[in-house]
């Protein structure tokens, strides 16, 4: 019998239909008319070059291929060279390090220091935020780069060789004293295995080694971006923690003794490396007063969390828009996906769920801004907490779901919402989980009552507009009053306060239907247990042009 002929390789029964094109194109900055709105109205519309430049850049194609392969190869560690000598490096893969390159090159861990004008730490949000639509295993670097400025602060010396280095708008990962850096990143190496967030447990200890300078001995059970050049960490002093920032490289050039025993094996933020590490004779350089390390590293700690409520509602537009593209293109049952009425109510519900988060994030933004006015510091030292402890809870349900809306093709690793998923519980665990944060709300409000009046005198006019936000105003007092009950209840308080936080928001700057409702379903309770479950009377419409609105 004769072979049969060969056919071509695109015969017919492989020609693809109803599959939406590649994404890519629409700058993620001009594209977003809320970021945009949000960011003028809070005082930072000067940043629109810088802004407008990352957005093209995250949107791109050329970054989507960069953060795929850089979370697909993953880092390694190589302990020893070929010749026995031990080295403790990570090694990355080369997306890696032009993703690190794009994001420092960009002033996303710097502008808020170096702006040196009004709504300085605005402008770096919407650089945050934008930045975690493109990859958000680099913005872990970033974040504690941009945080550990802070803390360094209070070492001026240290701050004065080490500032213009962390404060450079490039990227160096060459293994220098830091002298001889054109830039510097910092990392943390906080948590040990028998405490965990209980940072009062850790039993690192620290020698006096003359001049401020210490010897560390100990274990780290979790440290974030092992290749840095310096790292921020605790040991005891005595009885007490103090704070200490180790150097990866020591002044004559030799390899401090940071010694790196294994890698984590992560759920997701695979691009970054997150290790255990060993200090054994490690020289370190006291930062702040001796004995005062967690309130020096809790400066750092509460930079971190405002750059993770930033970072994940950016990353929620990231899942939004992937789920707006795909329900555009794509038809089932005789409709395009988006005109379909059950999906429509998902999308509107998805969108004002990224609404409430966008607005509550650059509210927040502001409150660090104006960080010299006494109100402001206060409402920024309770809503971080809040914001962070709501935000993190959210995005897991709201990248599960824009990821159904792409069904099978949307949990294979091709799609980037495979990898927003993995992403989405770190930013919760991460600087805190969740009854951590929940009890820093009520340990703020117990060391700083003005912090309450703060909070409640932000949502005043908005309430006294909106009868529905009034009542749950009325309720949160009474709960806050209950001082018996509250540790047990501490979820549920925070919980009612961020939302009502957004509803006195979305009442002030969102168009009036998403306003109504977005109170109807978070306050009222005239919604389901999952997206997609907004009342029939709801525009849907309406919302979902929101979302896709760029004018």
């Amino acid at each position: 019998m004769d072979a049969p002929a060969a056919r071509p390789l695109g015969h017919d029964t492989h020609e693809v239909t109803n599959q939406p094109p590649p994404y890519g194109g629409e700058n993620a900055w001009t594209g977003d008319a809320l970021l945009r709105s949000a960011v003028a109205r809070e005082g930072a519309a000067w940043v629109e070059a810088r802004a407008h430049a990352l957005g093209a850049l995250v949107a791109g194609e050329h970054l989507q291929t960069l953060a795929e392969q850089a979370n697909r190869h993953t880092p390694e560690l190589r302990t020893h060279d070929r010749y026995g000598h031990r080295v403790d490096a990570v090694e990355y893969h080369p997306a890696y390090h032009e993703l690190m390159s794009a994001a420092f090159g960009a002033g996303v861990h710097s502008l808020a220091w170096t702006a040196e004008r009004e709504g300085a730490f605005v402008a770096r949000a919407a650089l945050n935020y934008l930045w975690n639509q493109g990859e958000n295993g680099v913005a872990c670097p970033v974040t504690m780069s941009f945080a550990a400025v802070h803390v360094l602060r209070n070492e001026p010396a240290l701050a004065l060789e080490w500032e213009p280095k962390i404060l450079a708008e490039t990227y160096d990962p060459r293994p220098l004293p830091i002298m001889e850096k054109r830039a510097a990143t910092v990392g943390m190496a906080m948590t040990e295995k028998q405490g965990g967030s209980d940072l009062r447990a850790n039993a690192t200890r620290a020698e006096p080694a003359g001049g401020g300078d210490y010897v560390l001995t100990g274990h780290k059970w979790f440290c974030s971006a092992p290749m840095s050049d310096g790292f921020l960490t605790l040991a005891r002093t005595g009885k007490d923690l103090s704070c200490f920032l180790v150097p990866r490289s020591l002044p004559d050039g030799t390899r401090n003794r940071f010694l790196i025993q294994r890698l984590k094996d992560k759920v997701g933020n695979r691009s970054n490396a997150s290790a255990e590490i060993e200090y054994d004779g490690t020289w370190a350089h006291r930062v702040g007063e001796e004995g005062r390390g967690i309130p020096t590293i809790i400066e750092m700690t509460h930079l971190t969390r405002f750059d993770i409520v930033v970072a994940n509602a950016g990353m929620m537009r990231a899942a939004l828009v992937q789920a707006l593209h795909h329900c555009e293109h794509r038809s089932a049952f005789g409709r395009r996906l988006v005109e379909q009425p059950l999906m429509r109510n998902v999308l509107a519900d998805l969108a004002l769920e990224w609404e409430a988060a966008t607005l509550l994030a650059f509210r927040l933004a502001r409150a660090f801004d104006r960080h010299a006015d006494s109100r402001e510091r206060l409402l920024g030292r309770i809503v971080t907490p809040v914001a962070k402890y709501w935000v993190c809870k959210r995005i897991n349900a709201f990248a599960v779901e824009a990821m159904e809306c792409l069904g099978g093709s949307g949990y294979v690793e091709e799609s980037p919402l495979a990898r927003l998923y993995r992403e989405a519980p770190v930013n919760g665990i991460w600087e805190g989980s969740g009854n951590v944060i929940a009890l820093d709300v009520l340990r703020s409000i117990a060391k700083e009552p003005a912090c309450v009046e703060a909070f409640f005198a932000e949502i005043a006019e908005a309430a006294a507009g909106e009868p529905r936000l009034a009542h749950l105003v009325d309720a949160l007092k009474a709960d806050l009053a209950d001082a018996g009950a509250l540790e047990v209840r501490a979820r549920r308080v925070v919980e009612e306060m961020a939302v009502a936080l957004q509803a006195a928001l979305m009442t002030r700057h969102a168009a009036p239907a998403a306003a109504d409702a977005f109170i109807a379903t978070r306050l009222e309770g005239d919604w389901g247990a999952c997206f997609g479950t907004l009342p029939a009377r709801v525009d849907c419409g309406q919302l979902i042009d929101r979302a896709r609105a760029r004018a």
